[in-house]
This record gives structure tokens, C-alpha cells and sequence, in this order.
């Protein structure tokens, strides 16, 4: 192999030949047939290398299997660069086709270093560029992931208010339909004035009246008694009827002194209008409280993103940004068992701050928590002030962080989870977050309690 090879790298531009010839004297070619791994996940880093011929494709392995995450070709310079702290590989790299690389191993570094500085430059230029690199594809992958779980949720969350919406409107116009023959068969009754006029005041003081918490069992026994006392008069195909009696919590008493006022002649045609429109108005109740679920869903949004407002540095109340990202993940909380304990301290001071990116905080934070709970654990979140700070507890009873990685945490790049689960910017995002907010971020852990403590300053030296 000729120097040659050395200087049409891009990479080595400007190095002298001396240098590239002690690169050239010191290394050695390989060669890949096709498809065949230069290295796996959990082999140890030992090469520099340089791609003569050929291309290489990487990949990571997640729950999910293998994901493609990149390829490079010709010219290319990767592998252990000079101070790089890689100790081992976590994906998998194969030729692409027959492949060529010339590389050297990772014990010659130090010689490298000390004789070649030139060359040292340059490679170490090359590693910077590389870091800056992946710190914002991982930066960006973090935000997705973080955006993905979110949605998860919101897609939901959404999901039972629009169906619980499309299943009362179909209802709704389906009973709807059966009103013509209802009013045909009260404008046939022989009522005076003073009757409906009972029957109205009636309605509006059971659609009106306050409702008290019925269990099962109350509601089962209200059903049998209304429902024998229907069939009783005569009536059948009550059980539209009685059920919504039993919503607007109407009794077997109402029902007689109903029966006593119209009489037997009036009575089921009349007791058929009223529910009728008892019907009607909880079917409309259901539409209304799905149609504020979503509403509350999409303020929960707007608050959480701060849409249509300034992401500067600003007043802001931190109880609005906890109480949105809780209920963005409010039904992962839920579904998998788990309890919310939130307690906010009142009369909670403003702080200076940029609510888009301490949201990011509490998220990145309650989401980890969430992870980390077992079987019906407890999410914790709490706020204090004094006259200069306000505190925030995020708490989560968990299986903890051990004490050996507990001071890593913060780290760029440092995960526990699995390849492909996390970036390891999770925290990284978070730490530099609250230090941008001139604020200070602590952990304490242990088996079953977790708690990151956040202070921010009430008020900010930035201008």
C-alpha cells in the first residue's frame, strides 16, 4: 500500500508525509467479505480506522430487534480516536459488499501522540466533530422519544372523549327517531293545566338537583325497585326508562306521587315523555363532559408547549407547568396501576423562568419515574418556597438509583436503560436546563424513594 492512500483522505489533509508515513509503517490492512461484522455490540474497541474501499452499515438492537442507524463509505475516519474514552462497541457494524480498511490499533495512541502532533490534530478535530454530531442526533432523538411517550398517552387520552362522543350522538339521534310517536301519545292525554305544570316543576328540579354518590349496589337495588313498580302498572320495555331514572337518581316515591297526581290513564304515557327527555339530557351530559375532556386535554397541551407564547425568559407560575405535564401522562400513571400524590403549596410565588424548557424538566423527570415504579407504586410531586427560592420534589417509589452511578447520572450520554431505550440526554437536557435557570438540581435515593430536588431562584439575573 502506498502513502497515497494516506493523502487522499480529506480527513488528513495538510498532515506532513513523515507523519502519514509513521501512520502507514505502524498499521495494517483488513479486508470484509460481504455482510461480514468489523465489530458487534459488546466487542472492545481496539482500532483507528480509515474505509479504502467499499461501505459499512451500522446498527442498534432495541425490544423491537435490529434498527438501521447509519452507514459510511470511502474516506471516512472512525473507530478509538486519539483520547476517545470508548471502551467497547454497542452496535453492530458489517461490510456493505466486499469492504477495505486500513487501521491501527489503540496501544500505538500514545506514540502517536507524543511524535505526530500534526496528525494528533487532526484526528482529534475529527472526534470533536464527531461528538458535536451525535450529541445533536441523540439531543433530537431524546426530544423524540420524549415526544413519542407523550403522544402515546395523548392519543389515549383523546381516544375515549371522541368515542364516548360518537357513541352518545349515534344514540342521541337513534332516541331521538321514537320522539314523534312520545308527543303523539301525550297530545292524545286528557291533562288539566295545574298536571303539567307538576310534571315540569318535576323535571326541573330532578335535572337541576344535586347528585350524591351511589355504590353498585344501591344503584342495582334502585333499578329493581323502580322496575317492579313500572311493571306493576302495566308498563313494559322499561329498561331505558329506569336507567335514566336511576342517573337522575328519581325514586320509587317520586314515581307514586307522579302516578297519584295523572292517574292510572296518564301515567306511563307521561312517565314515557319524562324519560324521554331524562334520556336526552344525559346523553347531552356525556357529550358536554367528553367535549371538555378534550378541551382540557388540548389547554394541557398548549399550557405544556406554551404554543402562542413567548419562550423567553418571563414570570410564570411552576403549578402551571407541573399540572400539565402531570396530565400528559396522567393515563400512563393509571394505566399501569400507579398513584399520583400532589401536593402544591399555596400562594406559590412567581419565578423568572422559560416555562417551554422547565416543562421539559418535569417531564424528563416524572417520565423516568414512571419507568422506574413496579407493581401500584406512588408518583410524588410537591412544591415550597421561601423568600428566595421555590423547591420542587419529584418523588417516585421505585427500586432507586444505586449509590455506584448515582453521581453519573447527570453525565452526557450515561443511560441505565437498554440499547435503543434511552439516550442518556434525558438528565444531561435537564441538568443544563436548571443550571441555565441559575437553579440547583439534587438527587437522594434509595430502594422504594427517589427524589429530585429542584430549587429555582423566585428571581433571575438574566437578562
Amino acid at each position: 500500500m502506498s502513502i497515497e492512500k494516506l493523502k487522499a483522505v480529506p480527513t488528513f489533509e495538510g498532515v506532513p508525509e513523515d507523519q502519514l508515513q509513521w501512520l502507514l509503517n505502524h498499521g495494517e490492512l483488513k479486508t470484509f467479505k460481504d455482510k461480514e461484522p468489523m465489530f458487534r455490540p459488546g466487542d472492545p474497541a481496539e482500532y483507528l480506522f480509515v474505509v479504502f474501499e467499499g461501505e459499512f452499515r451500522t446498527y442498534i438492537f432495541n425490544d423491537k430487534g435490529k434498527k438501521y442507524m447509519d452507514s459510511f463509505g470511502v474516506n471516512t475516519v472512525s473507530g478509538v480516536l486519539p483520547f476517545s474514552r470508548i471502551k467497547e462497541f454497542g452496535m453492530l457494524c458489517h461490510s456493505c459488499g466486499e469492504s477495505t480498511i486500513f487501521r491501527l490499533h489503540r496501544d500505538l495512541l500514545g506514540d502517536m501522540i507524543r511524535h505526530n502532533y500534526e496528525l494528533t490534530e487532526c484526528l482529534v478535530h475529527t472526534m470533536t466533530t464527531r461528538v458535536r454530531e451525535f450529541a445533536k442526533v441523540q439531543t433530537q432523538n431524546e426530544k423524540l422519544m420524549a415526544l413519542g411517550k407523550m403522544s402515546a398517552g395523548l392519543a389515549h387520552e383523546l381516544n375515549n372523549p371522541a368515542s364516548a362522543m360518537a357513541r352518545s350522538g349515534k344514540e342521541l339521534k337513534k332516541h331521538l327517531s321514537s320522539v314523534p310517536e312520545r308527543f303523539k301519545a301525550v297530545m292524545s292525554m286528557n291533562v288539566n293545566e295545574e298536571e303539567i305544570d307538576h310534571v315540569n316543576t318535576f323535571i326541573h328540579q330532578k335535572l337541576t338537583a344535586p347528585k350524591t354518590a351511589m355504590t353498585l349496589i344501591e344503584k342495582s337495588n334502585l333499578e329493581d325497585d323502580l322496575t317492579d313498580f313500572l311493571e306493576d302498572k302495566g308498563m313494559e320495555d322499561v329498561d331505558d326508562i329506569v336507567g335514566a331514572l336511576v342517573d337522575f337518581q328519581i325514586q320509587e316515591e317520586d314515581l307514586e306521587e307522579m302516578y297519584d297526581e295523572l292517574g292510572d290513564q296518564n301515567f306511563a304515557s307521561t312517565l314515557g315523555w319524562v324519560g324521554s327527555q331524562l334520556i336526552t339530557e344525559k346523553m347531552v351530559q356525556d357529550i358536554s363532559e367528553a367535549s371538555e375532556r378534550i378541551s382540557s386535554l388540548i389547554t394541557s397541551i398548549k399550557s405544556f408547549s406554551y404554543m402562542d407564547r413567548s419562550q423567553d425568559m418571563q414570570k410564570m407560575n411552576v403549578h402551571e407547568g407541573l399540572q400539565s405535564t402531570v396530565k400528559l401522562l396522567e393515563h400512563k400513571i393509571q394505566k399501569q396501576g400507579h398513584q399520583l400524590d400532589m401536593k402544591l403549596a399555596p400562594n406559590l410565588p412567581e419565578i423568572d423562568g422559560m416555562p417551554g424548557e422547565l416543562n421539559q424538566v418535569w417531564m424528563n423527570i416524572l417520565a423516568n419515574g414512571i419507568d422506574a415504579l413496579e407493581e401500584k407504586g406512588t408518583i410524588g410531586v410537591r412544591t415550597a418556597f421561601d423568600d428566595e427560592n421555590v423547591k420542587i420534589y419529584l418523588t417516585d417509589t421505585g427500586k432507586g438509583i444505586p449509590e455506584e452511578i448515582r453521581s453519573r447520572i447527570f453525565e452526557p450520554f450515561f443511560t441505565t436503560k437498554g440499547i435503543g431505550k434511552g439516550t442518556g440526554l434525558g438528565l444531561d437536557i435537564t441538568k443544563k436546563i436548571i443550571d441555565k435557570h441559575e437553579g440547583t438540581i439534587k438527587v437522594t435515593s434509595q430502594p422504594g424513594n427517589t427524589e429530585f430536588r429542584i430549587t429555582l431562584p423566585i428571581k433571575s439575573n438574566i437578562e
